[in-house]
């Protein structure tokens, strides 16, 4: 009877640690605008920069669904060569939201401009916001003709 009684309690003790659990969570970083993909200045939304391998074109995909809020993405091209990528629009309702997309905008605009096409990895964590991410890239590059 009494080990029944002390696994009963022991049982209880757990149960109210496990729920009385609060996780770290981190407040929201205030990362710069150029961070997350901004334009840099300069940088024209309608293209037309002239550069060496001739004028560079910018192009915007598709604002992509995702269940957090759209993802949208801006390239620029020249000479058949992606030179800039920027997230224009991406989910950023909750603090967590923005903790998230200020680590992975900034690595995914940067992938995409080393692959030079929408075959990057997704960045762990943020798996909602790469798929968005790849679907309106997917939609810029067949824009701007690059496959």
């Amino acid at each position: 009877m009494r080990r029944v009684i002390l696994a009963i309690c022991a049982t209880a003790v757990a149960l109210v640690l496990l729920l009385s659990f609060k996780s770290h969570t981190q407040s929201a970083p205030s990362a710069p605008a150029a961070a997350l993909g901004s334009p840099s200045p300069g940088a024209s939304a309608a293209g037309g920069a002239t550069g060496p391998a001739g004028p560079a074109k910018t192009v915007t995909g598709a604002a992509w669904p995702t269940i957090y809020g759209p993802v949208q993405v801006r390239i620029t091209v020249s000479g058949g060569k992606v030179t800039a990528a920027t997230a224009t629009e991406y989910p950023a309702g909750t603090s967590r939201d923005v903790q998230i997309n200020a680590f992975a905008i900034p690595q995914l605009n940067s992938e995409t401009v080393a692959a030079g096409n929408a075959k990057i990895d997704t960045v762990s964590g943020a798996t909602y916001t790469s798929q968005g991410y790849l679907g309106s890239l997917q939609s810029a590059l067949d824009k701007a003709g690059i496959s």
